[in-house]
């Protein structure tokens, strides 16, 4: 009979399987449980995440970091108005080699795969078994967190993200771009490596507005885009199917509990117009992993009160992103005057703040948690 589990994580999605690295490194005895994919789910995933240094840094001492091919480093950063506000970032300015790195869902995930087969440590399940603590990683759509009597308070914005692929007529030169207008936010993150001429869509439009744009044909939604990036891209070319997924903003009421706890999106969810939503996940997951780590030798791992350390660490940071991302969702969303100039002259702003704008750039890219790791 094998050994009973220390742990049982169930979802094996990008924080579940780091989560699942990292407590092997502290030899626990770990199962990953794995669902079967949903039917008729045989497309591509065309998401891709923007990863700040602190993930970056953890996803590369886990030996899980993709090729460059599949990892674009980010110079610059484009975000612009709709009245002639203009915010720029540029890496160089920051002294740092990247503001951020575009990382496709599908070779992340591969790579975790081959370091968690490579993992004596870690096994794959199909159904959860017992152990000593429960790590729920299984997203917005969580069962299990309501197995634990969790509310999951969601506030939702009336508004859909649509994703897709593109080809540019011009390469991205690691440029990333944000176009905020008539309620609506548009990003093109660049991918394909230093040289590519590909960008991830991620544009977040009102729901009536997304149905309509996932009906039109290739060749109109192809047009109404390019309305927006106008001669930044060249023309744009979509190279993959369209998905299209409802945002919220949600909290889960408690975390933990004796013998289980929450992470990644099963416990929070923001609006992605900052990109950090799996930055906070993948922070939850190095939080908690270092819990667990520092306990004391008496301590159980499903002890409440260790992973109410956790809890309160956490929840602070997704905390200020929720309000933030929040607040600049509102803003944007209203298209009638004074809100159009107030935010186009609040963006002239902030772009000539200097120390203000500094520092906002090294919160996004992680440079605020560099000194709190404290594993190696």
């Amino acid at each position: 009979m094998p050994a009973p589990l220390d742990v049982c994580i169930r979802g094996a999605g990008i924080v579940g399987r780091t989560l699942a690295l990292l407590l092997a490194r502290d030899r626990l005895r770990v199962g990953l449980v794995e669902a079967p994919p949903p039917a008729g789910s045989g497309h591509s995933d065309v998401r891709a995440y923007a990863l700040n240094t602190t993930s970056r840094d953890l996803l590369a001492r886990l030996r899980a970091w993709p090729d460059e091919q599949h990892a674009t480093p980010v110079l610059s950063m484009d975000v612009q108005g709709d009245d002639g506000g203009r915010v720029h970032f540029a890496a160089a300015g920051e002294g740092v080699p990247a503001l951020a790195w575009i990382v496709e869902v599908e070779p992340l995930l591969a790579r975790l795969a081959e370091a968690v087969r490579y993992q004596p440590q870690v096994e794959v399940l199909k159904e959860p078994q017992p152990a000593a603590l429960t790590i729920v990683c299984e997203g917005r759509a969580s069962a299990t967190r309501a197995e634990f009597g969790v509310d999951f308070h969601v506030t939702g914005y009336a508004q859909r993200a649509i994703a897709a692929r593109l080809e540019c007529e011009i390469p991205h030169g690691q440029a990333a771009r944000q176009w905020f207008g008539e309620g609506e936010i548009c990003a093109l993150l660049p991918l394909g490596g230093s040289q590519g001429n590909s960008a991830a869509l991620v544009w977040s439009v009102m729901e009536p507005r997304a149905a309509e744009l996932l009906a039109l044909p290739v060749p109109e939604f192809e047009a109404r885009l390019q309305s927006i990036c106008g001669d930044a891209t060249g023309a744009v070319k979509l190279i993959t199917d369209r998905a299209a997924w409802p945002l919220q903003r949600a909290n889960a009421d408690r975390w933990c509990g004796p013998g289980w706890v929450l992470a990644g999106d099963a416990a929070h969810n923001v609006h992605p117009l900052a990109g950090q939503g799996l930055n906070l996940g993948l922070a939850d997951a190095e939080e908690l992993a270092g819990v667990l780590h520092a306990r004391e030798s008496w301590r159980g791992l499903g002890d409440e009160k260790l992973l109410r350390r956790y809890e309160r660490a956490r929840k602070a940071d997704v905390l200020a992103m929720g309000l933030t991302t929040d607040g600049l969702q509102q803003l944007f969303a209203q298209p009638a005057e004074p809100w159009s100039w107030l935010r186009n002259w609040g963006m002239r702003g902030f772009d000539r703040s200097g120390p203000i704008k500094h520092w906002v750039a090294r919160q996004a890219m992680g440079a605020s948690n560099l000194l709190r790791t404290g594993r190696p």
